[in-house]
């Protein structure tokens, strides 16, 4: 049965929810995010599912972070996550990235292609003017895309530039006048200029791009996964039962993925075996009820 969050007691049920999730998401402190966590108001993932929730018309999900001339694993699997997971409730997501991911997955999924490259701050506008125009989105999702640092440039975890193979989405962010929603691990991520303040301790060149909520997590995609299970519980549906993250690495890994870690086509997130994605799954089932 459809939960409903107005009375009380169901409020009060689903923010210890919330914070449960988001203490299992940062427990590892891989990269700092628990330190970062300590300046974010509690319950940011129950307002950011309730805003999935919310949602039945065109989602646009940004994803793809280039590394060594491809992409890495983390962010187009929880992409994919809460790409299926929209689906199944009704709304249209809408996968928008850069080559050469956009091209790997245009024949199974809805893709609208960013161009790559250095390119003028007219042009980012322009070309997010026109996604913009062209979806009229009711919500836009940000997971794992690389963030516009201070001088607008592109940093990946090493604070080496990848500014000419990275696509812009930050500007969509900024321009879509609808809610926003940005998952990150590390700091240089879109959605980390909400916490700005706590990035200072990183060792990172940190982005500035901010959202209307930004979920923090030890490996992105598993804060995909995450928003996805308590949009689940919000609507009494286990939308993670049928998903397999063997089976998406591996759909990834033929199409060219790497570990943005090790930089090796293998099946892992940020280093961590796969097996450590299927644990999460099962603890966030285990966590909104549905195992």
């Amino acid at each position: 049965m459809k939960q409903e969050i107005t009375p009380q007691a169901q409020l009060q049920e689903a923010m210890k929810l919330s914070l449960s999730i988001e203490e299992l998401l940062v427990s590892r402190n891989l990269r700092g995010m628990k330190t970062v966590q300590g300046m974010m108001l509690p319950g940011y993932c129950l307002r950011a599912a309730m805003m999935m929730q919310q949602c039945k018309g065109n989602v646009l999900i940004g994803t793809g972070f280039p590394v060594a001339g491809t992409f890495e694993t983390d962010g187009p699997v929880g992409a994919i996550s809460l790409y299926k997971a929209f689906e199944a409730c009704g709304a249209t997501p809408i996968m928008v990235c850069g080559d050469p991911l956009a091209s790997a997955m245009e024949s199974d999924y809805r893709i609208h292609k960013l161009p790559v490259g250095e390119l003028s701050r007219e042009e980012r506008l322009q070309a997010a003017d026109e996604i913009l125009a062209q979806y009229n989105p009711q919500l836009v999702i940000s997971i794992e895309r690389p963030g516009q640092a201070e001088d607008a440039g592109y940093y990946n975890m090493r604070g080496e530039s990848i500014t000419p193979n990275a696509a812009s989405f930050d500007e969509i962010m900024q321009e879509a006048g609808c809610p926003s929603i940005a998952i990150g691990d590390g700091g240089n991520e879109i959605g980390m200029g909400n916490v700005r303040p706590a990035l200072r301790s990183l060792d990172i060149t940190p982005a500035v791009t901010r959202c209307s909520e930004l979920v923090v997590a030890d490996v992105s995609n598993w804060g995909g996964h995450a928003l996805v299970a308590l949009m689940g519980w919000l609507n009494g549906q286990d939308l993670l039962a049928d998903f397999d993250n063997l089976e998406v690495l591996q759909y990834l890994s033929e199409r060219g993925s790497v570990d943005g870690v090790t930089r090796d086509n293998t099946l892992t997130e940020d280093s961590l075996p796969a097996e450590d994605g299927v644990s999460m799954l099962l603890e966030l089932r285990k966590l909104t009820g549905f195992a």
